[in-house]
């Protein structure tokens, strides 16, 4: 996260000083993505459930799944969450908010049809393990500093097209040529990079996410039980989108069959078959 932050900063610099801005360049952009990024974080768990089709339950609606994730939340020392169930054949549950105070779990009526009440709770730990672990708040701030990028880039192209880079006095001329070239290169490279340091914390925080659910269970094998029927069941999520699906426990898309190292570099999860051998080798 530090050398993610030192990243941004350098694109920051470079840019602006291609531009002739300078420091103004970055700071002013920098506040735009804080304010977006700010309403996001204090909003985004409404969006997503509302656009998940997830319907809020109380204890008498299903009292297995409602009584299983207290039960988890009192054995983990967190608040009771809010709970949610989604229409969808495919069986897949995910977590929300920005804080344990805060926070939402939703499973679809595949996976309380599919799983067994040890491969349930090895699930709901798994999630309420992200809403302990603050999960939601580092993605939100990686979310920052991929869109102060994002925004970076795209106004330095707009700017360059437009023409309206600022000339330095002749002495910096030289300098800010270099600068140019080398902000060129980085408004290509940065965002894809930016988004691959994001995924790459997203498929850490899974990973700790199952730990953390296998502590709390005391039984990794029924989480692991869990992802396998979880990831062979081949109908994808029908309401899951690109933003919403690094919160799921397993990829809403069911991309089956493309597994090489480029595919896994661009993925939101681990692959499933490593973290189920982590899992039964606990």
């Amino acid at each position: 996260m530090a050398l993610f932050v030192v990243f941004a900063g350098t694109v920051a610099y470079v840019i602006g000083q291609a531009t002739g801005y300078g420091a103004s360049w970055g700071i002013i952009i920098f506040i735009m993505a804080v304010i977006y990024s700010f309403v996001s974080y204090f909003y985004s768990d409404k969006i997503v459930l509302a656009t998940s089709g997830a319907q809020e339950i109380k204890k008498k609606d299903n009292p297995q799944l409602f009584h299983t994730v207290e039960n988890l939340a009192i054995g983990d020392g967190i608040p009771m969450p809010k709970v949610y169930i989604i229409n969808d054949p495919s069986p897949n549950a995910f977590a929300t908010g920005r804080d344990p105070k805060h926070a939402s779990i939703a499973a679809t009526t595949g996976i309380l049809e599919r799983l067994n009440n040890s491969e349930l709770e090895g699930v709901l730990a798994h999630e309420l393990s992200h809403v302990k672990n603050y999960d939601t708040r580092l993605l939100a701030i990686t979310a920052v500093i991929v869109g102060f990028i994002s925004l970076l880039t795209n106004m330095f192209m707009n700017t360059l097209f437009w023409g309206g880079l600022r000339n330095n006095n002749d002495r910096n001329n030289n300098s800010q040529a270099i600068f140019l070239v080398i902000a060129l290169i980085l408004a290509i490279i940065a965002p894809i990079i930016a988004t691959l340091i994001q995924l790459a914390v997203s498929r850490k925080r899974e990973l700790l996410a199952d730990a953390s659910g296998a502590l709390l269970t005391r039984y990794p094998e029924g989480l692991a039980s869990a992802l396998e029927k979880i990831s062979s069941d081949p109908r994808p999520l029908k309401t899951a989108s690109e933003a919403t699906a690094h919160l799921f426990i397993v990829n809403p898309f069911k991309n089956k069959g493309f597994n090489g190292w480029l595919t896994n570099l661009f993925s939101t999860h681990p692959p499933i078959e490593e973290r189920i051998k982590i899992l039964r080798s606990m």
